[in-house]
């Protein structure tokens, strides 16, 4: 029991260690996703998939909300700050930003979408076809403001890191009838993985060549799922991790066979699924107290504007969560999470 627990304090050192520095080394990160990476574009957009309301931001620099699904930073912020860029990443449609701010880094990511333009159909965000023409029209903004040349290189040298799939399985394929009638969960899983390959593809054709395709969480743990798990006493849903974990290794395939394929490209898997399920059996190895319900009001089915500034049952200190909302990490978990995918994946970008 001895070795075990100290197993356990090994694996929480290592991921409390600070990412390798890269400082100086890429000039910028570029992002796209959903609601793990969203910085508040949705605030802009005609949408309920919205976090610009207390008690969102809490923990933020001035303890304002800025449509971030945290009490504070997520994990793009952290891995903004280690690379000796800014300390956070403005979202793209934020108007009290300007191509000054986003010469170091963007998100043009958007809370509930996914892969599959059905799922950012169900709320209207924005889908993924939709933020690389953001994208391209950030491109001819940065050609202007720097120059072509510098802008060019800015443009090589960046990273680009994707984050997304969690809600083409949530919130559409087990949501509605849809997708589920057209495809097995096996075929879905093939036709967003090729989604993604097209997506990476485009994405090298405007220049893009250190790339990070994130892959899924243990998405049966978010404390939506557990609750919703009834009579299981709250354990987490083994058919959603199962999946995760399927879609996880067929990404991985996908991304080892397109590197080669594309000419002068870093791409990359970075899988956030075993850090994450390190966090979630072993909680109190990581400073957590409470992993299986979320901070935010009741912690089982809140989020977004179920998660309302005078909930009494809202906790007082979220570090003692690894969830804020029933879908969402909280800040701290984000900055576990973004040292321990720094420190696997970064180092292919050197």
């Amino acid at each position: 029991m001895g070795q075990l627990k100290s197993l356990f304090t090994i694996l929480f050192l290592i991921a409390m260690l600070p990412a390798v520095t890269f400082a100086g080394k890429i000039p910028a990160i570029i992002v796209f996703g959903d609601s793990t990476v969203d910085a508040g574009n949705n605030n802009y957009i005609p949408t309920v998939a919205r976090s610009n309301f207390e008690p969102y931001g809490r923990d933020f620099v001035g303890g304002k909300p800025t449509g971030r699904f945290c009490n504070g930073k997520i994990a793009t912020d952290f891995m903004s700050e280690a690379l000796g860029l800014k300390p956070i990443i403005p979202a793209y449609l934020d108007p009290s930003y300007n191509i000054s701010d986003f010469a170091t880094g963007v998100t043009f990511a958007s809370a509930a979408t996914g892969y599959d333009n059905a799922t950012s159909d169900v709320l209207s965000v924005l889908p993924l076809w939709k933020q690389l023409e953001y994208y391209k029209e950030y491109q001819t903004k940065l050609k202007a403001y720097q120059g072509k040349e510098r802008a060019t290189e800015t443009i090589d040298n960046s990273l680009y890191l994707i984050s997304i799939g969690t809600n083409d399985f949530l919130e559409n394929y087990f949501a509605f009838p849809g997708r589920s009638s057209q495809y097995s969960v096996s075929l879905y899983q093939d036709f967003l993985a090729g989604i993604a390959k097209d997506f990476v593809k485009k994405l090298h054709g405007l220049g893009a060549r250190k790339i990070s395709l994130g892959g899924l969480p243990p998405m049966g743990c978010m404390p939506l799922e557990r609750a919703t798990n009834i009579g299981t006493g709250g354990e987490c849903v083994g058919r959603y991790n199962d999946i995760a974990v399927q879609f996880n290794s067929k990404l991985e395939k996908m991304v080892e066979k397109l590197s080669k394929e594309l000419p002068g490209s870093n791409l990359v898997f970075s899988n956030p699924y075993e850090p994450f399920m390190r966090i979630i059996k072993n909680p109190s190895s990581f400073g957590f107290e409470v992993v299986g319900a979320a901070c935010c009001a009741t912690g089982m089915f809140e989020m977004g504007y179920g998660c309302q500034r005078n909930n009494p049952f809202t906790c007082t200190n979220a570090d003692k969560y690894v969830f804020w909302d029933s879908f969402h990490p909280t800040q701290k978990t984000n900055h576990i999470m973004a040292n321990a995918l720094m420190n696997s994946t970064f180092p292919h970008f050197l």
